[in-house]
């Protein structure tokens, strides 16, 4: 593995990851925050927009957020046998300008090439920018867990002022000059993984590229330790649906709820907050957050408490789905007065974002530290697909909001993430046993596995 130079503690490769990330979730988060507030906007109004009933809107958001992830799968595939991640991520990121661009052409053709083109550059870039942050680190290092922190604070920092900029400048100029917006930030995203292609030499080759011993690796087949690796890996992909399923309401459910159940009306300032703001809510708490978590869960293990990712993936789903709680509270008082306050909105947000912190940086290093290097970016897209089926159960948990009643679903998401979380907790041990010490500092070798089962054969 090549060494790569540091930077405050890390490889200044981590830093261009994070740069390109932040921009190219500017673009993304932006667009997001914007996109069923445009669906269901009057086509006659001062910001016109298609004039959907809400069921579609969430419908089509729903269905694009599950694509955009699913896609995942084929950009992990085409890295794995092709281009490599590096060349993958570069392509993706091609895609991405244009489909960020098109968006701004006020036309219905415009609208879906645009989403197609995102839905492609997503599926290139997202699970192979990830895997990179890995490819960063040689096996063992304590450093990559916090290294993904840092580079999900990235991805949150382009989130927090996406839904700021590209929100105000969608609600209140226009909804194309919004999605515009998100295009140019796409295009810095872009350049900074141009120009620092230096700080990534030896991360993410394509199979022509590597080294002998890493080429070999791709070749043969898998051992019972990767195998049983593979399967705590596909098991966890459920706790990330479930995860996302319900976390994913902020865009949908929650977003709507807060433009037409919220008082957003500051009184000492007699300013109204845009609606789409509150998509920055999590983003802000994620970079407030995000290192002070990441110190918790390390001296947590420093004192050797539990602290697989499992044991933090599943306490993470439990603490978000309490968030939910705070807007059954909501909810009720809406019943009871015809608006709620907006405090509510930020206790959930708080809620989710403790809870993402505890979940969604730690599995993505959890699947750098168990999948195997022929599936590597493989195994990264399959975990982005299962996010793209939470973000499908999402919109239509959104849907059957308009028939069961918001109480309902927001009661039933806290019980129901309860519920999983615990008894992933209650299978935790099994759980460990198939990851065969992967995140030990010394995990078991693949091979040294193979080379014992080859003696006890014989």
């Amino acid at each position: 593995m090549e060494k790569h130079e540091d930077l405050w503690g890390h490889p200044k490769g981590l830093y261009i990851l994070f740069f390109t990330e932040l921009w190219e979730r500017f673009s993304y988060y932006g667009m997001r925050a914007i996109l069923v507030l445009f669906l269901i906007s009057s086509v006659n109004g001062d910001n016109p927009g298609f004039g959907w009933e809400e069921s579609d809107a969430l419908s089509l958001y729903g269905t694009y957020t599950m694509l955009v992830y699913v896609m995942s799968i084929a950009g992990g595939i085409i890295a794995d046998k092709y281009l490599g991640q590096k060349k993958t991520v570069m392509l993706g990121g091609i895609l991405l300008c244009f489909g960020h661009g098109i968006l701004a052409v006020e036309a219905l053709w415009a609208f879906y090439a645009g989403l197609g083109l995102i839905i492609l550059g997503v599926g290139g870039l997202k699970p192979n920018i990830s895997t990179m942050v890995g490819g960063l680190y040689p096996p063992g290092d304590d450093r990559r867990d916090k290294g993904f922190t840092i580079f999900y604070i990235g991805i949150n920092v382009g989130a927090f002022l996406s839904a700021l900029a590209v929100g105000y400048l969608g609600e209140n100029y226009g909804w194309h000059y919004g999605f515009g917006l998100a295009g140019i930030g796409m295009l810095l995203g872009q350049a900074v993984f141009v120009w620092g292609q230096k700080y990534l030499k030896g991360v993410g080759e394509a199979t022509k590229d590597l080294s002998p011993a890493e080429a070999e690796a791709k070749k043969r087949p898998l051992t019972k330790v990767e195998m049983d690796r593979m399967k705590v890996m596909l098991i966890s992909f459920a706790l990330i649906i479930v995860f996302w399923g319900a976390f994913e309401q902020a865009g949908g459910l929650m977003n709507i709820y807060t433009a037409q159940k919220t008082d957003l009306y500051i009184g000492f300032l007699d300013f109204t907050v845009p609606a789409s703001w509150f998509q920055s809510v999590n983003a802000f708490f994620i970079i407030t957050l995000g290192v002070p978590i990441a110190a918790f869960w390390y001296n947590w293990k420093k004192k050797g408490k539990e602290s697989s990712s499992l044991f933090k993936m599943a306490i993470g789903v439990i603490i978000m789905g309490w968030g939910f709680l705070f807007m059954s509270a909501a909810s009720l008082e809406f019943e009871a007065q015809g608006e709620s306050a907006m405090y509510w909105l930020v206790l959930a947000y708080l809620f989710h974002t403790v809870g993402e912190l505890c979940a969604s940086p730690v599995a993505l290093s959890f699947i750098t530290k168990l999948a195997p290097l022929k599936y590597a970016s493989l195994m990264m897209g399959a975990y982005f697909a299962a996010t793209g089926l939470g973000n499908k159960v999402a919109g239509l948990v959104g849907e059957w909001s308009q028939s069961a009643g918001e109480l309902e679903i927001f009661t039933g998401i806290a019980i129901f993430c309860t519920i999983i979380g615990l008894l992933v907790i209650a299978l935790l041990k099994p759980l460990k046993r198939l990851t065969h010490g992967a995140e030990d500092a010394q995990p078991e070798s693949p091979l040294q596995n193979t080379e014992q089962i080859e003696i006890k054969e014989a």
